[in-house]
């Protein structure tokens, strides 16, 4: 049996307490990083093939159904804002876009779809295609892979299964065994964790790497709301050594990123 399908290591959970629920949840959601911290090698592995390309203008691809799906798009869809970088992280559900928020009935278990979702994209040997199933055998996904091999185009896979089919397709499999969920089959619980984290560690590594981040600062991210221009604004002055905060403030608003606008200012010196 998958070890996302084995029984949980609690019981009678109708019978506890909120607090005894909430002290058990946290117990077994202590798991999930050092299953990630065992997947390091690999997950390394796969930021340097996907750095790789991505220099050389390849795009990363998110598949999956379900949970496993929402999560590529959750962490596809924050980096244009946060590191001003368009076009690059794309995340895609089995369903389409209408299972971000309802179920979409069947809509896993359809390789052919999965193959025709990721080839609308013309993806090639610079892109990446991850297939993010925490069971390892969502159809959907094993037939983007395919097909997104057939393509030439780099895969890995996110998956808490040892064995997992999935990872038998792919050129990396990232393998993150959580164990039994604590409401068994529950994948949405630590296996969704695991995957959260293991994407947050993919998309911002590469991003560093591509120079995004200058010190600890996100100096390319979009100025969508007044606390992001706060933010803006305090990093150019920290930057630069500029004390005033409302000249900072126009220099990042003329320029609109706090790259450009640190370099202006150094260019103007």
């Amino acid at each position: 049996m998958r070890t996302t399908e084995q029984e949980s290591n609690y019981n009678g959970l109708e019978n506890m307490s909120v607090t005894e629920l909430l002290n058990a949840i946290n117990s077994e959601d202590r798991s999930v990083p050092d299953a990630v911290e065992n997947a390091i090698p690999s997950i390394a592995d796969v930021i340097e093939e996907i750095t790789a390309r991505m220099e050389r203008g390849g795009r990363v691809f998110y598949m999956g159904a379900g949970t496993s799906g929402r999560i590529g798009i959750i962490d596809a869809s924050e980096i244009p804002p946060t590191y001003g970088v368009e076009g690059k992280f794309i995340g895609i559900i089995a369903g389409g876009d209408k299972a971000i928020r309802a179920a979409q009935e069947g809509a896993e278990d359809n390789p052919e779809q999965g193959a025709k979702d990721i080839l609308a994209f013309g993806p090639g040997p610079l892109d990446t295609v991850i297939g993010i199933t925490a069971s390892g055998g969502a159809p959907y996904v094993l037939g983007a892979i395919r097909a997104a091999r057939q393509a030439g185009s780099f895969t890995s896979c996110v998956t808490c299964n040892q064995g997992a089919p999935v990872a038998a397709e792919v050129d990396i499999p990232i393998i993150a065994v959580v164990g039994p969920e604590f409401v068994t089959g529950s994948t949405r619980m630590k296996s969704g964790t695991a995957a959260k984290l293991i994407l947050n560690m993919i998309s911002t590594s590469v991003m560093i790497r591509l120079g995004h981040v200058h010190g600890n600062r996100m100096v390319d991210m979009q100025l969508t709301n007044q606390k992001l221009v706060d933010r803006g604004t305090r990093m150019i002055m920290k930057e630069t050594g500029e004390t005033d905060y409302e000249k900072a403030r126009e220099l990042l608003l003329e320029h609109g990123t706090v790259r450009k606008a640190v370099e202006a200012y150094e260019s103007s010196r």
